[in-house]
């Protein structure tokens, strides 16, 4: 019925898309801030009684409630009955006997029994607390409810969006006009809009991949091996095509929705002008950065051939230590009693701290950062570096450029301009998207590589009750990451072993897919090797030729385009690369971690 209503009998009209105050209004106060408080109120008044319960039955102390003791799953109440029945909940969490009576009199730390700030996770399970992931949201709530008001609809109170962005006009950096006319572009161009939302929820994406093994927010996930590593690899993967895609609209929008007349002076207009400074700045930093993280692993490659162990780049030779960042891990590690007095642990003890096994199994424990990180996170830099340079070169030169100064002519995506024009391959705005693909590729493959290895060397493992620390990699991250060699053979070739020997098992399906896709990675190379601009141009000369001397038949011969061939390349390329890092992942992790 609601299709119906809202497609035939009262179909929303543009001008309703492009009421940005009133859409912020709601989706702030409605979208975000009631659906927190909702959830705070799912995680309050069932959620929190049931875990509670059951973290007593796994802690060997089982709690009563109602006059009944709990001491087995089938025992505890039905979610409605703690809802319907206070009484229950005052059993658990005494302040429920209070009723409304504090939060009307601002007593509110009468309710810090469901609704704390401990910090740190939960050693019965492993996961962070509950009660204060439900204070959490209940915050969340509060703060967007309140930012939910801040946006000018009816009356003549709250802020204009467009008012805002004209008022932002910062010397140092922007100058001129500031944001003016980007008010109107975001609410006449999707692909405008697209583009910054993309950006922002693939960032937003990856940092939930960051925050998910060490901070982790469900009961025993911390200690489900395969499944950290699944949503770590799964939400780097996200993140990295949707910001990807914000390059591809970000390039669309520069070619059919760019109005040279609104954007004079402003900073996208003042950006387009000094774009070749840009351009030229993030080349030689791609080149440095390259150069010099590169450069030290050829550098410890060679001294390991020659025997020179003191004289490589490690823990045990030349030190390189992440100084910034083991900084970073002190001040969160001291920050309980410190900054947050009131706090049992800091926030994750990923930052220092105690280890958290749950069953004598590793959860979360401190993160040592040594030069192997350091080396790493570097050549992380250098690939992200690569990655922005290629997407915003095609945003930037996606209307034209020196060669093709009518680029905005030909369109989001062309094939080679011919050699008229002095070699026009791979220029226009698709090409550097497919280009940008390889290189968001090749990012992320090292930093999930870099998360296994590093969370199965210096996390992931075993405690024996007598206190003795085993990791599944026996900590050889630090010295083994250092060197090309030592990830080619002690990750890549001696983690794939259970992959290559899984025929006959229960994991020979993942053995399947690794074959599988190892095919249709290299059937990509077909197309990618093909050569298909220079024989374009071959055959069309020849055609031209025929035509000439008027012996040309009727037919003409069709194969893919240009374009057609990089796209079916690139598709096959990632999906490819991306099952067999799925299958050698998985087939390792399951077979060490059961």
């Amino acid at each position: 019925f609601a299709g119906w209503f809202h497609y035939h009998k009262r179909a929303p009209k543009l001008e309703w898309f492009q009421n940005v105050e009133s859409m912020m209004n709601h989706h702030l106060a409605g979208l975000l801030g009631l659906g927190c408080l909702g959830y705070a109120g799912q995680q309050i008044h069932v959620s929190l009684p049931i875990n509670a319960c059951m973290d007593a039955i796994d802690a060997g102390s089982p709690l009563t409630v109602g006059g009944k003791t709990i001491a087995t799953i089938g025992d505890i109440p039905l979610p409605h009955e703690w809802i319907l029945n206070p009484s229950l909940m005052a059993d658990i969490y005494p302040s429920f006997a209070k009723g409304l009576a504090p939060f009307f009199t601002l007593n509110w730390g009468a309710y810090a029994d469901f609704l704390t700030f401990k910090g740190g996770l939960n050693p019965v399970t492993g996961g962070l607390w509950l009660t204060d992931t439900a204070h959490h949201h209940l915050a969340l709530a509060v703060l967007f409810i309140v930012a939910g008001h801040m946006y000018r609809t009816n009356w003549g109170i709250g802020h204009s969006m467009k008012e805002i962005l004209e008022a932002h006009k910062d010397p140092l950096l922007i100058g001129g006009e500031g944001h003016k006319g980007l008010y109107e572009t975001l609410t006449t161009s999707w692909h405008a809009q697209l583009a910054i939302n993309l950006a922002i929820l693939g960032s937003l994406t990856i940092i939930v991949a960051h925050h998910m093994y060490a901070m982790p927010p469900y009961p025993y996930i911390a200690t489900d091996y395969p499944t950290q590593l699944s949503l770590f690899t799964h939400h780097m993967w996200i993140g990295g095509f949707l910001i990807v895609g914000a390059g591809a609209h970000g390039a669309i929008y520069m070619v059919r929705d760019y109005d040279p007349a609104t954007h004079v002076n402003n900073v996208l207009d003042r950006v387009i002008r000094h774009r070749d400074a840009i351009i030229s700045h993030l080349n030689w930093v791609c080149l440095f950065l390259g150069f010099h993280s590169f450069g030290l692993y050829v550098h410890n490659d060679t001294l390991r051939a020659f025997g020179r162990p003191q004289d490589m780049f490690s823990d045990t030779g030349i030190q390189l230590q992440p100084i910034f960042a083991q900084w970073v891990q002190h001040i969160h590690t001291m920050a309980p009693g410190n900054t947050a007095p009131n706090a049992l642990a800091s926030v994750s003890p990923a930052f220092g701290g105690d280890i958290v096994a749950v069953g004598g199994k590793i959860a979360m424990m401190p993160i040592e950062l040594g030069t192997a990180d350091f080396l790493v996170h570097h050549i992380h830099a250098f690939t992200i570096h690569v990655t922005v340079l290629i997407l915003l070169k095609g945003v930037l030169f996606a209307r034209n450029s020196r060669l093709i100064p009518d680029k905005s002519e030909l369109g989001f995506r062309f094939p080679c301009d011919g050699p008229g024009r002095g070699g026009t391959c791979q220029v226009s705005g698709w090409d550097h998207v497919f280009l940008g693909l390889f290189w968001m590729y090749n990012s992320l493959s090292i930093v999930i590589f870099h998360f296994s290895w590093k969370m199965q060397s210096d996390v992931w493992g075993t405690v024996d009750p007598d206190g003795t620390v085993s990791h599944i990699t026996s900590g050889n991250f630090a010295q083994s990451a250092i060197t090309i060699n030592g990830w080619l053979r002690d990750f890549l070739w001696a983690q794939a072993s259970q992959v290559i020997t899984s025929y006959g098992s229960a994991l020979s399906a993942y053995g399947l897919l690794f074959l599988g896709a190892h095919f249709i990675w290299a059937f990509s190379l077909m197309f990618l090797f093909s050569g298909r601009g220079y024989w374009q141009e071959l055959i069309e000369s020849i055609v031209w030729a025929h035509n000439k001397l008027k012996v040309a038949p009727a037919i003409q011969p069709r194969a893919l385009s240009i374009i057609q061939g990089r796209a079916v390349g690139v598709a096959h390329y990632l999906l490819g690369g991306i099952v067999t890092t799925w299958a050698f992942f998985l087939a390792r992790i399951i077979s060490v971690s059961s």
